[in-house]
């Protein structure tokens, strides 16, 4: 009895506790409460209005909503909930919205998500993103989002833009990701950056091949992504062009083997760093595919707005496809180029001095290379034989990285060779190794230097 006895006050004990405990969290104020559940999904966060009266409409002032189709059990189910959510009584603001809609979801049900938006524009929302997966259908956005005065970000995914004749007004968006998004002409684009004085950051990713021609005007603008894949077998007489006129860009990234044109306009400083993946319409690739006066205009056109680069990552392909314009044309000088990071084929590899004569001033290397293993004898003489050393070697060029695993082929300690024996300021050459190679530290650490200062780093 008297164990029994003391088990009931430890058990009242751990009653108290946890009461208190409650107590002491439904005492604080209802805007660091919203404040936690802010922290918790949306749907768990709606849920706590079952734990009292003093919880009941607490989660209607979470000012974060995040609505996943994919935690419901059907189409009816996510529907309600986000009509709950949404619902017009509600009188707080609503700070951050993400949707991940169904896959479904049609032009007849889209209304919901409408009206969702509309929603959260009236409680004045600064942070829009509506994922959604890849379908035949394009979602329509409310026209009130288009003239949001508090967003400063938005991320939409296959959506209808409205028609350019619209209004569009976006006076605070300094973010915005446009995903496979549907533009019903040419000034479309255009005018939606245009409503945009203050946009820093812009994100385009095309759904299909436009005939159009695509332009972003922003004066504002610092940092522009551009993907455009398309699914559809390459025509080159389908594809558009992009032109870019913004002359505080700082960042540019191009993912585009379909465009057959590039421009970038009126630069008003050095562009801090260039990602480029691009073949200006040459697909198949083919070095009689530049030779043509049509295509090398494309080419010649694109790199005036890019010299100023200082930092710059480019693909295997772009490379090649620069390398063969400077047969026929003069070669590009990047001034200004600090770091360069190239993905080169094997097969190139004996373009790789000629491309360096174009960065004169270069500090950092960092080389990623296809399968040595796959390189002819000829191609490994070419490279041991090379028989001009860039002006890079001479004066600037102080740390190169092989991020390409090295096994021990001989074409790859006759690169290592060569920039060992005629870099004349390196400070470190740093080489990834495969373990499963057979590498020969002692002769490699034997190779004469040009450098007396260069430190070789094995990682």
């Amino acid at each position: 009895m008297m164990f029994g006895r003391g088990e009931s006050k430890q058990s009242c004990s751990r009653g108290l506790s946890q009461r208190l405990k409650e107590d002491m969290i439904s005492s604080l104020p209802d805007p660091l409460i919203s404040q936690i559940l802010s922290h918790l999904p949306t749907k768990e966060a709606v849920c706590t209005s079952v734990l009292s009266t003093r919880w009941k409409s607490l989660w209607l002032w979470v000012p974060e909503l995040d609505l996943d189709f994919y935690q419901f059990p059907d189409f009816n189910a996510f529907v309600s909930f986000g009509h709950r959510v949404f619902d017009s009584n509600r009188v707080s603001f609503i700070r951050k919205v993400k949707l991940d809609v169904e896959d479904g979801v049609n032009a007849d049900e889209s209304y919901n998500l409408k009206s969702w938006i509309d929603s959260a524009v009236n409680r004045k929302i600064q942070h829009l993103d509506v994922r959604s997966p890849e379908v035949d259908y394009f979602y329509q956005m409310p026209i009130s989002l288009y003239i949001c005065e508090t967003l400063v970000f938005l991320k939409i995914q296959w959506v209808s833009l409205p028609d350019a004749e619209l209004f569009f007004s976006l006076p605070c968006l300094k973010t915005m990701h446009l995903i496979k998004v549907q533009y019903p002409n040419e000034a479309a684009l255009e005018t939606l950056v245009s409503s945009c004085p203050v946009l820093e950051e812009l994100e385009i990713s095309l759904a299909r091949n436009d005939a159009e021609l695509l332009r972003v005007q922003s004066r504002s603008l610092k940092s522009l992504t551009f993907i455009r894949v398309s699914p559809f077998q390459f025509q080159s007489d389908s594809v558009s062009g992009v032109v870019v006129d913004a002359p505080l860009l700082r960042f540019l990234s191009i993912y585009d083997y379909e465009s057959d044109s590039f421009h970038v306009n009126n630069l008003e400083s050095n562009i801090a760093k260039l990602e480029i993946v691009v073949n200006f319409g040459l697909e198949p690739f083919d070095e009689a595919s530049v030779s043509a006066r049509r295509r090398r205009c494309r080419i010649r056109s694109f790199l005036p707005g890019i010299l100023r680069v200082r930092d710059m990552k480019i693909d295997a392909g772009t490379f090649k496809v620069i390398h063969e314009y400077t047969k026929l044309e003069p070669r590009p000088q990047f001034r200004c180029m600090s770091r360069l990071f190239v993905t080169i084929c094997v097969s190139d590899l004996k373009c790789l001095p000629t491309f360096l004569e174009s960065c004169p001033n270069l500090k950092s290397l960092v080389l990623a290379i296809d399968d040595y293993g796959e390189m002819s004898c000829e191609e490994m003489d070419q490279i041991s034989g090379y028989s001009s050393v860039p002006e890079c070697f001479l004066q600037s060029l102080e740390f190169v990285d092989f991020v390409t695993p090295i096994s021990g082929y001989a074409a790859e300690m006759k690169l290592v060779k060569y920039f060992l024996e005629n870099s004349a300021v390196l400070k470190t050459l740093t080489l990834h190794v495969n373990h499963d190679g057979s590498i020969d530290y002692e002769k490699l650490l034997k190779i004469p230097r040009g450098s007396s200062t260069c430190q070789v780093v094995l990682i």
